[in-house]
């Protein structure tokens, strides 16, 4: 994995890192189960033995991000610490212990003919991953890419690309360490945002996914402009609807957690619907929790009514992704209102229903369409480590086979194997 940034003939460098990662797709997809966790794991051990360096760099990274007036919220993604370095070193240990997903059995059965047909998990081939701020992404792009025996072009944003360079060099010497190719995990040496367009237009059809990982700019250029398919969320308008059968406390714990744990995540809440039915007992308590931490709230008249530290919300803010501690605040005429609400103005990303009655619950699980529905759980959930797949390459939320956090087993896809004894098609 070369990590050295500058070439004269852009071009030709990416189309010579796609040949190398279609090259070494194919000596992954026959990896052993076995050869691929040795492969993580001493990743994760080089990670964590190179975590002054990676600190060191992000530093850096840190300060020309602050130099350059970057967003809070951008930074936060940006900066690491020592429990973060080994966080980040944990999921790729985490990603070896799962089961391996490549070569499971889909399902099977027997023709009339006597032919046994299998339906068997095979690898995608080469993930092209393009991020900005958040350098773990380097880590858990490319040690998912690994488990599920795929080939993977990393191009970080050039605001995390110190931070990334040292990871991938870290992941590089427990690579070689393993026995397998090189060139399975390659880092984009440059910071030349003319790479991502040579990635979108498929390096000679060397990549067979493009997986984006960045603010809506980015991501809508991906989607514009790739000719290989996405995977991808535009945005994460994530809801949390407050039903009248809520208990209050469960609530505004949810409420809190869903929208301030972190206000930089994609599964950040950036709206609170509350029934009508509660409003006079739950509406004030939860905006005057949310003022006192610190988040501004833009509300409906009736939300206006309730606290005069509250602002206006506009038409905009419904269809506004913060990513800061700001949240949008509506009362809604019931449950129907709520799914009708998220319906018009979610991103089909994350949405939350606080209620003790069953029924309403299963309805919104059945009828909001979006990738990931909860009962009485913060939307802050939307993360694959938090789903049990040790780390995600992304959040997809359109409806192809990959849909809400991107595991080791969406990044497989599948051929059919045929067993006969000599039929012949009449």
């Amino acid at each position: 994995m070369r990590v050295v940034e500058g070439d004269a003939d852009l071009g030709a460098v990416m189309r010579r890192i796609g040949r190398q990662a279609r090259q070494a797709a194919r000596a992954l997809g026959l990896a052993s189960a076995e050869a691929k966790n040795a492969a993580l794991q001493a990743m994760a051990a080089a990670i964590r033995a190179r975590s002054e360096r990676i600190l060191a760099a992000n530093a850096l990274d840190v300060a020309d991000a602050r130099a350059k007036g970057q967003a809070a919220s951008f930074v936060d993604r940006l900066v690491l610490d020592e429990g973060r370095v080994a966080a980040i070193a944990d999921a790729v240990a985490e990603i070896a212990s799962l089961p391996d997903p490549v070569g499971r059995v889909l399902a099977n059965f027997t023709r009339p003919n006597g032919l046994l047909i299998e339906r068997v998990a095979t690898p995608l081939g080469v993930i092209g991953v393009i991020f900005e701020s958040r350098p773990n992404v380097t880590a858990d792009a490319g040690a998912l890419c690994l488990k599920a025996g795929n080939a993977a072009i990393l191009r970080a944003g050039s605001e995390s690309f110190r931070t990334s360079s040292e990871i991938a060099a870290a992941m590089a010497e427990g690579f070689a360490s393993a026995g397998l190719p090189a060139t399975a995990i390659q880092l984009v040496p440059t910071r030349d945002r003319a790479a991502v367009g040579e990635m979108l237009a498929g390096l000679d059809g060397n990549i067979d996914v493009i997986v984006p990982r960045g603010g809506k700019s980015l991501v809508a250029r991906v989607q514009s402009e790739a000719r290989v398919p996405v995977f991808a969320h535009l945005e994460g308008l994530c809801h949390v609807f407050v039903h009248a059968d809520a208990d209050l406390a469960m609530a505004k714990e949810i409420v809190l957690n869903a929208k301030l744990r972190r206000t930089g995540v994609c599964g950040s809440a950036e709206t609170l619907l509350v029934d009508r039915a509660c409003a006079a007992t739950h509406l004030q308590p939860l905006v005057a929790m949310l003022l006192d931490a610190g988040c501004a709230v833009r509300g409906d008249e009736a939300t206006q009514k309730i606290d005069a530290r509250v602002t206006a919300a506009s038409e905009e803010d419904w269809r506004t992704e913060y990513l800061d501690a700001i949240i949008s605040v509506r009362v809604v005429d019931g449950l129907g209102a709520a799914i009708d609400h998220i319906e018009s103005f979610g991103s089909h990303h994350t949405d939350s229903i606080v209620t003790r009655d069953s029924a309403a619950a299963e309805r919104f699980l059945s009828e909001v369409d979006s990738a990931i529905v909860l009962h009485n759980a913060s939307t802050q959930f939307a993360d694959g480590g938090e789903f049990g797949f040790g780390a995600e390459i992304g959040i997809a939320t359109g409806r192809m086979h990959a849909r809400g956090p991107v595991g080791v087993e969406q990044l497989t896809s599948f051929k059919y194997r045929v067993r006969g004894s000599g039929q012949i098609r009449p």
